[in-house]
């Protein structure tokens, strides 16, 4: 069995985010931390987008940014972002950046491997290379899918789900300084759907069809929807898709810190660390993690020290009419 201070299961926001702030922090200097993944993260698997004012920890490796945007539901409304800035991260970007910092520090080690099970009174990881053991606490940023749900008619579950086509068109049509966040005149079809679009330049943009619902739907009927928008809205027939990606994110007002237990904090989504009413999540993170870091030199950790329980209220109460008319999303 091979021993750490602490373990890092997930290397993805909140994983990554975790294991760099603690490198950048002298009191885990002399801490031995495993970072766990069965991915090596060299991938674009994912992009991540969030509000900002001013210049913010990760503009180095922003990807694009946007001072404009617009909203469209019987019409379309126009909008300046002043004071702040819409930002996206690329996954590949990212996890480039994260690996490098933490490269730097010989106490902080990566394992690519696959995580079996663990004993979360205990703090032991069980992986397909060996065991692990944290002497203090195990970080886990992994969806829990038995959570996920769960709780009983106490709590809603949503799931934003989006397929997403990176395009190249052939005319200028797009306002690369402009980004539309909710297009809702797209068929609703008894659900909150919308199309949402990313412009990097003129030609190229990022169409993501995106639904708040409970069920997920056939693949082809995502890309179904972004054929549709790009002929009917767009009024484009010819293009080039330059990569794709798909996602799925909880939306739930389950209070997942609450299941922490012995050794064992879940982070990230895992810990309720995702906004419920809007799926974001990379910025909490960022707001998070010092207040996590806070409490592990205290020696305790207290889960209700992540939560504005006036902004979950919020966010329950959209759930929980979304989960009693889908139809309604766009009105609201």
């Amino acid at each position: 069995m091979h021993k750490y201070d602490y373990i890092i299961s997930g290397s993805g926001a909140a994983g990554l985010q975790l294991a760099t702030a603690m490198s950048e922090d002298d009191f885990f200097r002399d801490k031995r931390i495993l970072l766990l993944d069965k991915d090596a993260k060299k991938s674009n698997d994912r992009t991540w987008c969030f509000w900002e004012k001013g210049k913010g920890k990760w503009d180095d490796i922003c990807y694009k940014k946007w001072s404009h945007g617009r909203v469209a539901y019987d019409s379309n409304v126009d909008f300046e972002l002043n004071p702040y800035t819409y930002k996206m991260v690329r996954g590949d970007d990212f996890y480039k950046h994260c690996f490098e910092k933490i490269a730097k520090h010989k106490n902080i080690e990566f394992r690519q491997t696959f995580i079996e099970s663990i004993d979360k009174e205990r703090g032991v990881v069980h992986t397909q290379d060996g065991i692990f053991a944290a002497e203090h606490w195990i970080f886990d940023s992994r969806q829990n899918e038995n959570l996920l749900g769960g709780g009983g008619s106490k709590y809603t579950y949503l799931k934003q789900h989006f397929v997403g086509w990176f395009v190249e068109v052939e005319e200028d049509i797009f306002d690369p300084d402009k980004i539309f966040f909710m297009d809702f005149s797209i068929p609703q079809k008894g659900n909150t759907r919308f199309m949402y679009v990313l412009p990097f330049s003129k030609r190229k943009a990022l169409l993501e069809y995106t639904l708040f619902s409970a069920d997920l739907l056939e693949r082809a009927e995502y890309e179904k929807g972004i054929t549709d928008y790009l002929r009917d809205h767009l009024k484009v027939d010819k293009y080039t898709i330059l990569e794709k990606e798909s996602g799925l994110i909880p939306m739930a007002d389950y209070p997942f810190e609450k299941d922490m237990e012995g050794k064992w904090v879940p982070v990230g989504t895992a810990g309720a660390w995702t906004k419920a009413s809007t799926g974001f999540t990379f910025k909490l993170i960022e707001k998070k993690i010092p207040v996590l870091l806070n409490q592990i030199k205290k020696g305790r950790i207290d889960p209700n020290a992540f939560v504005n329980k006036k902004f979950r209220f919020y966010d329950s109460l959209l759930l929980d009419i979304l989960s009693r008319n889908n139809a309604v999303g766009g009105s609201i």
